[in-house]
């Protein structure tokens, strides 16, 4: 047996970019590493699609700077030098009353000073004045769980709520402020909310350790598009030697007893057909065998796999996020080269008549876009479908625009009303529609407490770990260091003698 053999196997269940990275961790620290993805590409919710000739991201576009999680990560796989900064105009909020700039201090909407000139613009003069009231209200160490709307509307007021929190949730993560768990969706902030004596201290001393790490914007992206990470980390782990698997859905997940004694993980993967369910479970079944097993899956997937090998998951499903349709217009139109939503539109949930909850104006965010579409060509993503949302009308609850003309109709309509600027079918010389089921994590009230049960029960199996943005956090800020850390431990695991 040569000294290859003698090396312990890892699986990766997922090729979504948490499994990638902890393939990459796995396979640093000398394991013989496999990843299985159903899909027949790799990235989960990072894509590429083509529109009107031009390659654009068809999921996530940029990445937070708020750590070096991923500036490290793409630093080592060769694509530091095409890390690039956003144009610096900022985005807009649609609110009933109108369009305002989005202050460009908060997080999540926050302000981190209820009178800086666009608070005070979107807020008007009672809002910040009872956004401030948070400076004088007792603040304390943080007790059991707390959405974000609660949080919100505690210290700073309905108004900070409705018109900067809400705009900027419905447009990251797809949902209401009041389901959202705090301390998921912003790690941290209670506590130093605790340390500095109010929310608004708490929101500068985030902004302000960020800018320490990186100065500038608090998102950033790749020239060629987000997309390229994918494809440069796929070949890293290529030439890395991990094997890599597309097209093979894992089904089945069980303990077993290898030939020479061993306890170890088998693993059941099926090709899905093109038919139904039904038929992809009757197709051949390839085995692999493990020593260590990560499960790279969304929630409910995930703990669908593990309930028969850890049968104390039962009732620990984590919620599915909603379904988030992306809308891509390619438009002719040199009115747009004036950008004037900035790089951007989110839409407050009380406005009537826009079903779309934010617009991303792409060739006015990133300068390398606007140079491949040309000048008076422009490219515009709007966003539809909002866990949570009680707006009638609001796509994503039965009663909005559902097949892929309905919602191109809808976008027309929305980018006029939007940006301000009167559009037609006749302007958009391409469009497309991506849809994405679950792929935001849908952190509830309470979200942080049931993943760490779900992982305490999951770590208490020998050479068991689970990763992703369900886990983690929304954001590749959040998902990367997660799962570098979780595989890493992991791999510690086995240097320790497990399993055995």
């Amino acid at each position: 047996m040569d000294d290859a053999s003698r090396r312990p196997r890892a699986l990766v269940v997922g090729g979504g970019i948490s499994g990638l990275v902890a393939a990459l961790e796995l396979r640093r620290a000398g394991l013989d590493v496999t990843v299985l993805e159903a899909d027949r590409r790799w990235g989960g919710c990072i894509g590429e699609h083509e529109v009107a000739g031009l390659r654009l991201d068809s999921g996530a576009e940029s990445f937070a700077t708020r750590t070096d999680a991923v500036r490290t990560l793409v630093e080592e796989i060769g694509l530091a030098e095409d890390v690039v900064a956003p144009h610096p105009s900022g985005a807009w909020v649609i609110l009933p009353d109108g369009p305002a700039e989005l202050p460009k201090t908060g997080v999540l909407g926050i302000p981190a000073n209820p009178w800086d000139a666009e608070v005070r613009a979107a807020l008007g003069l009672w809002g910040s004045l009872r956004a401030s009231a948070d400076r004088w209200l007792p603040a304390r160490e943080p007790r059991g769980t707390e959405s974000v709307a609660d949080l919100v509307r505690a210290r700073m007021g309905r108004r900070v709520l409705d018109r900067l929190v809400a705009p900027v949730v419905g447009g990251v993560h797809s949902a209401d402020p009041a389901l959202l768990d705090a301390d998921m969706v912003a790690p941290g902030l209670r506590r130093l909310m605790a340390e500095k004596g109010s929310l608004a201290a708490a929101v500068a001393a985030q902004r302000g350790a960020a800018r320490g790490r990186k100065a500038g914007s608090a998102v950033a992206g790749i020239r060629g598009g987000l997309n390229r990470i994918v494809a440069a980390l796929v070949e890293r782990l290529e030439a890395d030697g991990v094997r890599l698997v597309l097209g093979e859905r894992v089904e089945r997940l069980e303990r077993a007893t290898g030939a020479d004694g061993s306890t170890l993980w088998r693993v059941g993967a099926v090709v899905p057909s093109e038919g139904s369910e039904e038929e992809a479970l009757l197709g051949p079944e390839d085995t692999y065998e493990a020593d260590v097993v990560v499960v790279a899956l969304g929630g409910p997937a995930a703990v669908e796999l593990l309930s028969d090998a850890v049968p104390a998951l039962a009732g620990h499903e984590p919620v599915p996020g909603p379904e988030v349709k992306l809308v891509t217009l390619v438009l002719d139109c040199p009115a747009l080269d004036a950008r004037p939503r900035g790089t951007g539109v989110l839409v407050a949930p009380q406005v009537p008549g826009v079903e779309a909850k934010a617009l991303t104006h792409a060739t006015a965010k990133w300068a390398w876009l606007a140079d491949e579409a040309g000048a008076g060509t422009h490219v515009v993503r709007l966003s539809y479908g909002r866990a949570g949302d009680r707006v009638p009308g609001v796509a994503g609850v039965g009663r909005g625009p559902e097949t892929d003309n309905e919602l191109f109709a809808a976008a027309v309509r929305d980018a006029s009303t939007l940006l301000g600027v009167a559009l037609t079918p006749e302007d958009v010389t391409g469009w497309d529609v991506v849809r994405w089921q679950g792929a935001l994590p849908f952190a509830t009230v309470g979200h942080r407490e049931r993943v760490a049960a779900i992982r305490a029960l999951v770590g208490a199996q020998p050479g068991l770990a689970v990763v992703g943005g369900w886990a983690a956090g929304n954001g590749l800020a959040a998902v990367i260091p997660d799962a570098r850390s979780q595989a890493i431990a992991l791999a510690g695991s086995l240097e320790r003698g497990l399993p055995s």
